[in-house]
């Protein structure tokens, strides 16, 4: 049986969120993988996986990365709202955020490009993501075009950059036995700042499971 929620919900959720974060990483191999949902101009829904590179507990807000002219970036510039949901099946715990989208800031995006392995920056690079292409030899003949054209200086296209989630709703869920789970879920309001947006006070409450 997994530690349930307190029975006096924290006012904060984000700091018991990011412990739960870090307790994962140190066991599961995927552990900041999270699927991100988004909707179209249409209001079509879509959800994929992507990888959390940055959960600001005091901020208030997860970060992303990807080419902007993909479909979800494509998405996120007609819609800047987005949710997610972290599931860690080996903790039965799962973090759930919902919020307003703004792009990182260019600098910040660069210094994370920088940090990539090699053949991550030739890959992002060659991609125009989202976009047929005739067959994979084609994209890996793509990957190598790239890579004799920058050999080991890869830029950081304009099109590739960061995404910051605020969260503005918040879900934390531990499962029980007899399906009783634990389930509590806290709401903000947010003001837009010059740099993103800054938080009220959080108001949650428990929710049946």
């Amino acid at each position: 049986m997994r530690e349930p929620l307190p029975e006096v919900l924290p006012a904060d959720p984000l700091p018991l969120a990011a412990r739960w974060i870090g307790e994962a990483a140190a066991v599961v191999k995927s552990a900041t993988a999270m699927a991100l949902a988004t909707v179209d101009g249409a209001g079509r829904p879509a959800v994929r996986m992507v990888i959390c590179r940055g959960f600001d507990a005091v901020a208030g807000s997860l970060v992303f990365y990807t080419d902007r002219e993909s479909a979800k970036g494509v998405a996120l510039e007609r819609t800047p709202r987005a949710a997610v949901v972290f599931h860690w099946d080996v903790f039965e715990r799962q973090v759930r955020v919902e919020g307003p989208v703004t792009h990182v800031p260019e600098a910040e995006s660069d210094r994370y490009w920088g940090t990539r392995p090699l053949d991550a920056r030739l890959a992002a690079v060659a991609s125009a993501q989202s976009r047929p292409i005739a067959s994979r030899a084609a994209f890996l003949g793509e990957i190598e075009a790239v890579r004799r054209a920058h050999r080991d200086h890869v830029p950081r296209p304009a099109r590739w950059g960061g995404y910051r989630i605020w969260a503005e709703r918040v879900e934390l869920w531990v499962g029980q036995p007899g399906r009783a789970h634990d389930r509590a879920g806290w709401t903000r309001a947010l003001v837009p700042t010059p740099t993103g947006f800054a938080g009220g006070a959080w108001d949650g409450t428990r929710l049946q499971p």
